[in-house]
């Protein structure tokens, strides 16, 4: 049977995650992708769009259509770096800041909710690292 089949089982339950998260992400006008490429930004230090294509593992062309859509709406910007003048960076603007707080607290619940069946979630999530050799 195909389900017994773990890229079966992995596929859609990524799926059924990812469907949770786009509709609770929706009305503060993210998605999954641009969450992530805003945990990405705000993580550490300023990095170039190609230093945030690099950490998400996407190609360049990818992140530069996303952050487009971030800009746009206003929840990042494209900077010149303060140590090097020839480097551009990209930040959290107020309202990306605020807005992935927000979200990021939306993103948990639903992987709360969604793990929820599971007699040990943060057991799963263990393990599922030790399988990417994390």
């Amino acid at each position: 049977m195909a389900s017994d089949r773990l890229g079966y089982l992995l596929k859609h339950v990524l799926a059924e995650l990812t469907e949770a998260q786009t509709k609770a992400l929706a009305p503060h006008g993210l998605n999954g992708r641009d969450l992530a490429v805003l945990s990405a930004i705000v993580s550490g230090e300023p990095l170039s769009q190609l230093e945030v294509a690099a950490r998400l593992r996407v190609d360049r062309t990818s992140i530069g259509e996303l952050l487009d859509g971030l800009e746009e709406r206003g929840f990042v910007e494209r900077r010149r770096s303060p140590e090097d003048r020839r480097r551009n960076v990209v930040v959290l603007t107020s309202l990306g800041q605020s807005t992935f707080e927000t979200a990021e607290g939306v993103r948990l619940e639903v992987e709360r909710e969604f793990l929820a069946p599971l007699a040990a979630p943060d057991r799963f999530r263990d393990e599922l690292r030790l399988l990417l050799g994390e």
